[in-house]
């Protein structure tokens, strides 16, 4: 599979979060927590498989990383669901998928990449998309809430440059810390707000866990190791594009025209950011 192909098929099973957190009756910390525990237990167990390897112990040179990269990403589940509460909906997803921009920034800071022209033209044409997307639900909120949300994507962001500064180790170690990490920053949430274990919440919960959390982050940790993290970020931008589309075939919540258009815009962006590059390798 390509490295983009990945990351990707990674945004596809993010998108479907959405859906499946309005299908579950639990607190969303409880939500996060759960779906992370039962990721980090997929992701140790796919770092076991094939047998004979991934069975060492994670060296201690990586230590920094993981504690690095499991603060970022619990950062960003924690600091968007608080950013949910204090902020309109719609401000607070669109304040995190600034990420993109962040990105680029950190990555050509820390990592030395620096975005091509491609790329920077896709980051404008994915703002103005997601101005589209979000043009009709845009309201007046919380400035904390905001500055939360805006908080939430710089540390996507960042989550995304340390996985790429360790694209020669193992990305999936980082992973299954992040996801232990942000399932023991939850748990006080069980105690407060005891969510209801119905058959049909646990199977909701269990395919967030495997899929949607779990195997979108071994894509993610697939593809990361030959994706600038400026184009993986542009790549996962299709994640609350996608997001609407599946809440409107399972609920029949119909997104507007702006945001279709949007939508159209920023998938037509990423795509001529991805494909650019393989044009260019092939001529």
């Amino acid at each position: 599979m390509l490295p983009a192909g990945a990351v990707f098929l990674c945004a596809l099973l993010w998108s479907t979060s959405g859906l499946f957190i309005r299908l579950v009756d639990w607190h969303p910390m409880a939500i996060a927590g759960s779906r992370s525990f039962i990721a980090a237990l997929f992701l140790l167990a796919l770092r076991r498989f094939p047998p004979g390897r991934g069975r060492g112990k994670i060296p201690l040179g990586q230590t920094p990383r993981l504690v690095l990269c499991g603060l970022c990403y619990a950062a960003t589940m924690i600091l968007f669901v608080i950013a949910n509460t204090m902020t309109a909906s719609a401000n607070a997803i669109m304040l995190q998928y600034a990420a993109p921009a962040w990105a680029a920034l950190l990555g050509w800071f820390f990592l030395r990449e620096r975005p091509r022209w491609d790329q920077w033209g896709a980051l404008a044409f994915v703002g103005i998309g997601m101005l589209l997307v979000f043009s009709g639900g845009l309201e007046a909120g919380s400035m904390t809430g905001d500055l939360l949300a805006l908080a939430s994507g710089v540390a996507f962001a960042g989550n995304t440059v340390v996985l790429r500064a360790h694209k020669d180790g193992n990305p999936m170690d980082i992973l299954l810390f992040s996801n232990i990490t942000t399932a023991v920053f939850s748990v006080p949430f069980f105690f407060l707000h005891p969510p209801e274990m119905s058959v049909h919440n646990l199977v909701c919960i269990a395919y967030m866990g495997i899929f949607q959390i779990g195997m979108a982050s071994a894509l993610f940790a697939a593809g990361i190791r030959r994706v600038p993290a400026t184009q993986a970020m542009l790549i996962a931008s299709i994640e609350p594009v996608l997001n609407p589309i599946w809440v409107m075939l399972a609920l029949g919540e119909r997104p507007t025209v702006q945001a279709m258009a949007g939508g159209g815009i920023i998938i037509a962006a990423v795509l001529f950011s991805s494909i650019l590059p393989a044009l260019r390798r092939r001529s």
